[in-house]
C-alpha cells in the first residue's frame, strides 16, 4: 500500500488492536481522547522520533512510516509487498533475514531486535519493537510495531569497536584480535578436530625504508603491503599486523606443507615486489615462519612461539625465505651460532678453497669458462656443503669478507690459465649491498692483472630489485670496468623485462630446477627453456644451462640452442690443480657422458632414519635424498618392488617402493613427492596426526621427536622375517611406539 500517515492508518481500522473493522465503522464518531492520541503519534512519526510498521497475518509489509520508506529508498506510492525479513536483516544475523522471520513466525512479541537495511546502498540501522495483533475470536492478523532509528549509535559504536580491534593504518586485525581469533579458533577446532596453520611476517629492510624516506613513505609501504597481503590471502584465513613490521595469518584447515609453502613463497615474493611511494620507489622483503596445529601446538602460546622460531631460522638463514617449525629448531640456532664463530676463524685460517665446473658450448664441446664453487674443509665436520654453509655466511654477513677473498683468489688462478678461458662467480644481495663492493672488485682487478673481460659476475634477480639509482650505478661502473654480467637463476625470481633492458648484462643463466620433471615431459619444461633462449637472442645475450647431467637433455637443449651447459653431463667440479692438468694437454674439449636420468637434485645425507616393513622398524642409514627417492643402506636381500614406510622423525612417514638394489643399499622411490621445507631441505607434505595419536590412546599435544611406527609389540627392532641387517646399518636403538 502507499504511504499513508499513521493516523489515517489507525483511523481505517487496520490498525485496530482490539476492535474489529465493523465495530469501528458502526461507532459514530471519534472521542476527543482518542483523537488526542492520534494526534501524538502523528506528530511522533512525523518529527521521526519514532516510527511504526504493520504486517498481515501472511507476514507481508502492510505499513511502514514514511521517515523509514524514504531511508531503505521505498519511494511513497509504491506499495510494500516484500515481506519485513527481506527489507532488513539482523545485524547479528546471517544476512538471510532468518532470525527476523523466525521471530515473526512465533507469533509472539519482541522487542530491541536491531536490524539494517537488507540492500546495502541504503545504510539504516533500526531497533525493531513488536507485537502480534489478533480480533475479538482469537485469530492472528499480523503484527504491529515500532522502529527506533540508532545508526548513527551504532556506527559510532561499530568504529569504536574497529579501532579496538583493527589496526588504524592498514585496517587488518590488531595484536588482541589476532589472538582472540587465534584462541578462539583453536578450542573449537580441537573438539572438531580440525588443523589450522599459523604465519610469523617479518619485513627485510623496513627500517632502512623509513631511515632513508621517512615515516610518511614506512606509512604508505604498510598500507601496500597489508593490500598485498589481501590479494594472497583473500578470504581463505585472517591476516593481522601486530605492530612495527610485523604481520600474522591464520589459516585455518590446511595441513598440507606443500600448499602452505607455495603460498608463503607468494607472499614473499609479492611483497618483495617494489613499492611507490611519494617519495620515490621503496624495495623490501619478507621472512616467513610457519607452525601448525594440532602438529607443532594445540594453544595459542605453543602455536605462537613454534611461530616465531621458524621465522627467526628463516631470518638467520639468509632472509626471504620460509621456514616450517621443527622440533629441533632451538638445537638449530645454537648450531648455526657456533658456525658462525667457526666462519669466522675459517676466514682468517685459510680454510676455504675453490673448486670449478667446467662451462662447455655445447656445439663443439670446448670449454670456455669456470664456475668457481665455495670449499670449506673444518677440522671437526669435514667437508661441509655450501648449500649448508652460504645461508649462514649470508645471514651474518660473513658471505662478504668470504666473497671478497673468493673473487680474487679465482683471479689469482686464472693468471695461470689460457687467456679465452672466463671464470664465473656467484655474488649474493648481501656482498652486493655491501658499501665498497664495486670498489673491492676494481681493486682485485688491479692487484691481480687478470683481464676484467676473463671476470664474470653472476647476479641474483634479488639484485635487480633494489634501490633503482644505486643498481644502475654499480652496475654501469662494473660494466664499463670491462666485466661481464650474467643474471643467475633466471626465471625463478621476479626480474622484469624493463630491467633487463636497463641493467646491461651479457647473459642469462637459468638453473636446475627448470630440468625437473613436469607434466607431458620428463625432461623438464622445454618451452620455458625454449623462450628464454629466444629471449636471451632477441636482447643480445646468451644462455647458459647450468645443473644438467643426463645426456638427452643436454641434446635437447642444443637442439633449443642453448649456448653454454655446465653439470655433470661434462664434468664435475674440479680443483685448480685438476683445471692445471687438464689444460697442460692442450686444447680443452668435453665430450658428454650419460650419467643416468636426469632426476630432482639430490642432497647427500648421512643421518639415522627409521625403516618399516609389514610388523617390523629398524634403523637404516639414509645416504640422500631428492623430492621423488631416496638412497638407503642398511638391509641385505631387498628384492625390486618391496614397499618400506621411511620415518624421518616427527610424525613425517614417507610410503616408498624399492626400485633398485645393490648388496645392502637400495634406491626407492616416493609415492607421494617431499617439497620444499623452505630452508634448502625437503619434508612430507603431511605427517602422523597428533588426533589419530590421541585416538590411540596418547594424550593430545605437538609432536614430539623421536619414530611414529605404530607396530605390533613382537616388533623387535632388530631386523626383519627375509632381511638381514647389514654390518653398515646403524646400531639399533630400538623401536618408540606413538602411543
Amino acid at each position: 500500500m502507499g504511504a499513508l500517515p499513521f493516523t489515517e492508518y489507525f483511523r481505517s481500522g487496520r490498525g485496530v488492536e482490539e476492535t474489529p473493522v465493523e465495530t469501528q465503522q458502526s461507532r459514530p464518531c471519534e472521542t476527543l481522547e482518542d483523537s488526542g492520541k492520534l494526534a501524538v503519534v502523528e506528530e511522533i512519526e512525523r518529527s521521526g522520533a519514532l516510527a511504526f510498521w504493520a504486517t498481515d497475518a501472511d507476514g507481508h509489509t502492510v505499513y511502514l512510516s514514511p521517515s523509514v520508506r524514504e531511508r531503505l529508498g521505498v519511494p511513497p506510492e509504491c506499495p510494500i509487498e516484500e515481506k519485513l525479513q527481506r527489507l532488513l536483516v539482523p545485524v547479528d544475523g546471517d544476512g538471510e533475514g532468518r532470525s527476523l522471520g523466525l521471530k515473526l513466525t512465533t507469533r509472539k512479541r519482541f522487542s530491541n531486535l536491531t536490524v539494517r537495511s537488507a540492500d546495502e546502498q541504503h545504510d539504516v540501522v533500526l531497533k525493531l519493537a513488536g507485537s502480534p495483533l489478533r480480533d475479538d475470536a482469537g485469530e492472528f492478523l499480523g503484527f504491529r510495531g515500532t522502529a527506533l532509528d540508532i545508526t548513527e549509535e551504532f556506527r559510532s559504536e561499530e568504529e569504536a569497536d574497529r579501532l579496538a580491534k583493527f589496526d588504524s593504518l592498514t585496517g587488518l586485525a590488531n595484536r588482541h584480535r589476532m589472538e582472540q581469533r587465534i584462541d578462539s579458533t583453536l578450542h573449537a577446532f580441537k573438539i572438531a578436530k580440525r588443523c589450522a596453520a599459523l604465519m610469523m611476517l617479518d619485513l627485510d629492510k623496513f627500517k632502512q625504508v623509513n631511515d632513508t624516506l621517512g615515516h610518511a613513505a614506512g606509512d604508505q609501504l604498510l598500507q601496500q603491503v597489508a593490500e598485498r597481503l589481501r590479494s594472497v590471502i583473500g578470504g581463505r584465513g585472517e591476516i593481522g599486523r601486530l605492530g612495527g613490521d610485523e604481520f600474522q595469518v591464520l589459516v585455518p584447515d590446511i595441513d598440507d606443507r606443500g600448499e602452505l609453502g607455495e603460498i608463503a613463497k607468494t607472499i614473499i615474493q609479492m611483497l618483495s615486489q617494489p613499492y611507490p611511494v611519494e617519495e620515490g620507489r621503496a624495495i623490501i622483503g619478507c621472512s616467513v615462519g610457519i607452525a601448525i596445529a594440532p602438529y607443532d601446538g594445540v594453544a595459542r602460546d605453543e602455536l605462537t612461539r613454534a611461530a616465531d622460531l621458524a621465522l627467526y631460522a628463516s631470518k638467520n638463514g639468509g632472509r626471504g625465505q620460509f621456514r616450517f617449525y621443527a622440533a629441533d629448531l632451538e638445537h638449530e640456532a645454537n648450531l648455526r651460532k657456533r658456525m658462525e664463530e667457526d666462519l669466522a676463524e675459517a676466514i682468517e685460517a685459510g680454510h676455504f678453497a675453490l673448486e670449478y665446473q667446467p662451462v662447455v658450448t655445447p656445439t663443439d664441446n670446448r670449454v670456455v669458462a669456470l664456475e668457481a664453487k665455495y670449499c670449506w674443509a673444518d677440522e671437526e665436520r669435514g667437508r661441509v656443503a655450501p648449500e649448508t654453509f652460504l645461508p649462514v655466511a649470508e645471514g651474518s654477513r660473513l658471505i662478504v669478507p668470504i666473497g671478497e677473498w673468493a673473487i680474487r683468489r679465482a683471479c689469482e688462478d686464472a693468471l695461470g690459465w689460457p687467456e679465452c678461458l672466463r671464470i664465473s662467480l656467484p655474488v649474493s644481495p648481501v656482498q652486493f649491498e655491501a658499501t665498497g663492493f664495486v670498489a673491492a672488485i676494481d681493486k682485485i682487478l688491479e692487484d691481480t692483472g687478470v683481464d676484467p673481460a676473463r671476470l664474470e659476475l653472476r647476479l641474483p634477480e634479488s639484485v635487480l630489485l633494489g634501490e633503482a639509482a644505486k643498481v644502475d650505478q654499480a652496475l654501469a661502473t662494473l660494466f664499463k670496468l670491462g666485466i661481464r654480467l650474467v643474471l643467475d637463476q633466471f626465471g625463478s625470481g621476479l626480474s622484469s623485462l624493463s630491467y633487463l633492458r636497463r641493467a646491461p648484462l651479457g647473459a642469462l643463466r637459468i638453473g636446475g630446477e627448470f630440468f625437473e620433471p613436469v607434466m607431458g615431459n620428463d625432461l623438464g619444461d622445454m618451452e620455458l627453456v625454449k623462450a628464454v633462449v629466444a629471449l636471451g637472442g632477441a636482447m643480445g645475450m646468451e644462455t647458459v644451462a647450468s645443473g644438467v647431467h643426463a645426456l638427452e637433455l643436454m641434446h635437447e637443449l642444443k637442439r633449443l640452442g642453448i649456448d653454454q651447459v655446465s653439470g655433470f653431463v661434462y664434468s664435475e667440479a674440479l680443483s685448480a690443480e685438476q683445471v692445471g692438468e687438464e689444460i697442460a694437454k692442450g686444447e680443452w674439449t668435453l665430450a658428454p657422458t650419460d650419467s643416468g636420468a636426469q632426476r630432482a637434485s639430490r642432497r647427500t645425507l648421512l643421518r639415522r632414519i627409521g625403516l618399516i616393513h609389514e610388523d617390523h622398524y629398524c634403523d637404516v642409514t639414509l645416504r640422500n635424498l631428492s623430492r621423488s627417492g631416496a638412497m638407503i643402506q642398511g638391509l641385505e636381500g631387498v628384492p625390486i618392488g618391496t614397499p618400506f614406510v621411511l620415518d624421518f622423525g616427527q610424525g613425517q612417514l614417507a610410503v616408498c617402493t624399492v626400485k633398485r638394489t645393490m648388496g645392502d643399499t637400495q634406491g626407492v622411490e616416493f609415492e607421494q613427492e617431499l617439497v620444499d621445507d623452505g630452508a634448502g631441505g625437503l619434508c612430507t607434505r603431511h605427517r602422523v596426526s597428533p588426533y589419530e595419536l590421541a585416538a590411540a590412546g596418547a594424550p593430545l599435544a605437538a609432536l614430539p621427536p623421536g619414530k611414529y611406527a605404530m607396530a605390533p609389540d613382537n616388533a623387535t627392532g632388530t631386523g626383519f622375517a627375509q632381511f638381514a641387517l647389514s654390518p653398515n646399518a646403524p646400531r639399533q636403538t630400538g623401536r618408540k611406539d606413538a602411543a
